[in-house]
C-alpha cells in the first residue's frame, strides 16, 4: 500500500509565500513523477505543478514564475514553494504520485490534500 502525505498549507495574506510537503510511503521502489493539484470549490482539480524523476518540471500558465516545484527522490518527497500567492490560489492541493515499480504497486496515486486561503 502507498501513503502521500501533505504539509504546509495555512491562511496568508496576499503577497505572503508558503511551502508545501509531500511524502510517499509505502512499497515503493520507483516513482516516475510527482505533482501538485488543486481543486477550489465548485472548480474542476487542475494540474499546478510536476516534477520527473528526472528533474523536468512543467507548471500551469497562472503560476509560472511564482511557484517552484522540487523533489527528492532518495525521500520519495516533492515540495511546492509558493510566493507571491493570490487570492485565486485558495483551493486545496492536493500531491499526486505516478508509481512505477514495484509492478503490483504500479499506478496513480493521491494525498489527502492540504488547505491553502489566500485572503487578508
Amino acid at each position: 500500500q502507498v501513503h502521500l502525505v501533505e504539509s504546509g498549507g495555512g491562511l496568508v495574506q496576499p503577497g505572503g509565500s508558503l511551502r508545501l510537503s509531500c511524502a510517499a510511503s509505502g512499497n515503493i521502489f520507483g516513482i516516475n513523477a510527482m505533482g501538485w493539484y488543486r481543486q477550489a470549490p465548485g472548480q474542476q482539480r487542475e494540474l499546478v505543478a510536476g516534477i520527473t524523476i528526472a528533474g523536468s518540471t512543467n507548471y500551469a500558465d497562472s503560476v509560472k514564475g511564482r511557484f517552484t516545484v522540487s523533489g527528492d527522490n532518495a525521500k520519495n518527497a516533492v515540495y511546492l514553494q509558493m510566493n507571491s500567492l493570490k487570492p485565486e490560489d485558495t483551493a486545496r492541493y492536493y500531491c499526486n504520485a505516478i508509481i512505477s515499480i514495484p509492478i503490483p504497486t504500479r499506478g496513480s496515486y493521491w494525498g489527502q490534500g492540504t488547505q491553502v486561503t489566500v485572503s487578508s
